[in-house]
């Protein structure tokens, strides 16, 4: 079950990039009225930042892991303070 809110967040990934992409694609059309585009538009934010919060959260989990100079790899937890 650990593994659960990543597959989800995997998942969410995905649907939401391929309908990001289904947006552009119907506003590269232009067959869409301006209030219509205005709602695909705000929609289009708001699936960019699910996006960009599902990447963040990958990018955390494999900042977990850290090369040890013997080739090993260990993991350490991690915290937002930690940079690269």
């Amino acid at each position: 079950m650990a593994d659960q809110p990543s597959t989800t967040s995997i998942a969410d990934f995905e649907k939401s990039l391929n309908d990001l992409e289904q947006l552009v694609r119907d506003l590269e059309q232009g067959e869409l009225s301006l209030e219509q585009s205005l709602s695909a538009f705000e929609r289009g934010v708001k699936l960019t930042r699910t996006c960009q919060q599902a990447l963040k959260s990958a990018e955390q989990r494999i900042e977990q892991l850290v090369q040890l100079e013997d080739g090993g790899l260990q993991t350490k937890p991690f915290t937002p303070d930690d940079t690269l």
